[in-house]
């Protein structure tokens, strides 16, 4: 989770892992990392990544606490029961 000009949205993100797995963009297993706020994660991790992905918010807000954030992402990305 990280803010750079390449950033996939969270529901991107979504997208991906609930698509079907012969796509071409689908993604079979998730890692999330979270840096803290205001630093966030250091150049090496995220270059170290295959996406960064980015919460949309409004209002000029730029960052969530990591506590705000991963239950976002975490409830975004769980597994789906049908």
């Amino acid at each position: 989770m990280a803010l750079t000009d390449d950033s996939i949205s969270l529901d991107e993100l979504t997208r991906r892992l609930d698509n079907e797995s012969d796509e071409h963009d689908h993604i079979d297993k998730l890692a999330l990392v979270f840096g803290t706020e205001g630093d966030g994660l250091s150049h090496r991790t995220i270059a170290n990544t295959d996406l960064t992905v980015k919460i949309p918010m409004s209002n000029g807000v730029d960052s969530l606490n990591v506590a705000a954030s991963s239950a976002v992402a975490f409830y975004a990305t769980r597994v789906k029961q049908n």
